[in-house]
């Protein structure tokens, strides 16, 4: 009898990210991560519970990659830290869309609300440093910025529109602006 190959957690979730990234999380399902796997059905339920576990690890993949948009957006220097977030999303959901629909565009009804989350806190916090604001008038102003923001991003994942890069930082900018002046925010 041949020895059984072996196919490591790692390789079923990278191609099940595959599989997203090329026809939408509602492709993803045991059959096609085997074919682009190019196996049976065995390893992945040998590897995961259930397909949903290996959802959740596509989820968590495709958050890492956000979160190196993210981080690459920030070190690069060409915009301040808190329009570079914002850029971040909005290149994510330009170059991943399948991965953003999934993250971003899904019900998460049943998840903790973004406005208690972690990220959402850490930009609202950046508001309030960058404008003096008290924090819930900063994390309200955030919301508001974060609506603009993903409507870009929705536009960009959905290929309802398609702008240049510039316009969109000038779009980030006016928007920003606009809120400071709504809120009393002086230079």
């Amino acid at each position: 009898m041949p020895p059984k190959v072996l196919i490591a957690k790692e390789s079923i979730v990278n191609a099940a990210v595959s599989v997203v990234r090329c026809n939408g999380a509602s492709a993803l399902n045991a059959r096609t991560v085997a074919a682009a796997l190019g196996c049976s059905t065995q390893p992945i339920f040998s590897n995961f519970a259930s397909m949903e576990e290996l959802r959740l690890e596509v989820a968590r993949q495709a958050d890492t990659l956000y979160q190196e948009y993210v981080r690459r957006e920030t070190e690069s220097g060409e915009y301040p830290p808190y329009k570079a977030g914002g850029m971040a999303y909005i290149r994510f959901a330009k170059e991943e869309k399948e991965l953003f629909k999934l993250l971003y565009m899904c019900d998460r009804s049943a998840e903790e609300t973004t406005a208690e989350s972690t990220s959402f806190s850490q930009m609202a916090d950046i508001v309030r440093n960058n404008t003096g604001l008290d924090a819930d008038t900063a994390r309200l102003f955030h919301l508001e910025m974060w609506a603009y923001v993903h409507g870009i991003a929705v536009m960009f994942a959905t290929g309802f529109l398609d702008l240049a890069w510039e316009l969109v930082s000038r779009m980030l900018t006016d928007a920003y602006q606009g809120l400071r002046k709504q809120y009393g925010v002086e230079e």
